[in-house]
């Protein structure tokens, strides 16, 4: 893989417009072909590429030349792909939350959410907002809320629990 020049990269580190578009135009296609394969999804390829390289400009003066410019550039893709496989996970645990419009006849769903959230104590709540919402993980939730992780996975559980209820009494309600 071509190697840009060291300059160029100090330039485009240094604000250089041009320089910085010589770097997007040499890497562009390889990235986004990478995404693509990682992602399984061209369409979101292309956004994490674009993410990419403005990860890239926001970062570009921390390269420390310790590893090879297309090296470090890489490792930005994988983990703005990584990033978006993960968002892409909690959009899907926060779906299977939400009933399809079809099982909840008349209602909107949002609304259902909503209520069905503002039924839970606080500290259930803001677990599940916490790890289903914002994606942290259980442990970062439990520095966050500063209680232990088990406390964490519990609390979601509870919630998840509390909310499946909340909904399928509403859909039995919606039956009648």
């Amino acid at each position: 893989m071509h190697e840009p020049d060291p300059g160029t990269v100090r330039a485009a580190a240094d604000g250089d417009p041009v320089a910085f578009e010589e770097l997007v135009r040499a890497y562009q296609a390889q990235v986004w072909r990478f995404l693509r394969h990682l992602l399984g999804d061209a369409a979101l390829a292309e956004d994490v590429t674009q993410e990419t390289f403005l990860r890239v400009f926001q970062r570009l003066q921390t390269f420390g030349y310790r590893s090879r410019f297309s090296t470090w550039v890489f490792q930005v893709a994988r983990n703005a792909g990584v990033d978006a496989l993960r968002a892409r996970a909690r959009q899907e645990r926060l779906a299977r939350l939400v009933p399809p419009p079809s099982v909840v006849a008349g209602a909107d769903s949002g609304a259902d959410i909503v209520a069905a959230l503002s039924c839970l104590s606080v500290r259930l709540r803001e677990s599940l907002l916490l790890v289903e919402v914002l994606g942290l993980r259980y442990r970062e939730v439990a520095q966050v809320l500063g209680v232990p992780e088990g406390t964490v996975k519990s609390r979601v559980a509870q919630a998840r629990q509390r909310m499946a209820a909340w909904l399928a009494v509403g859909e039995r309600a919606d039956e009648m």
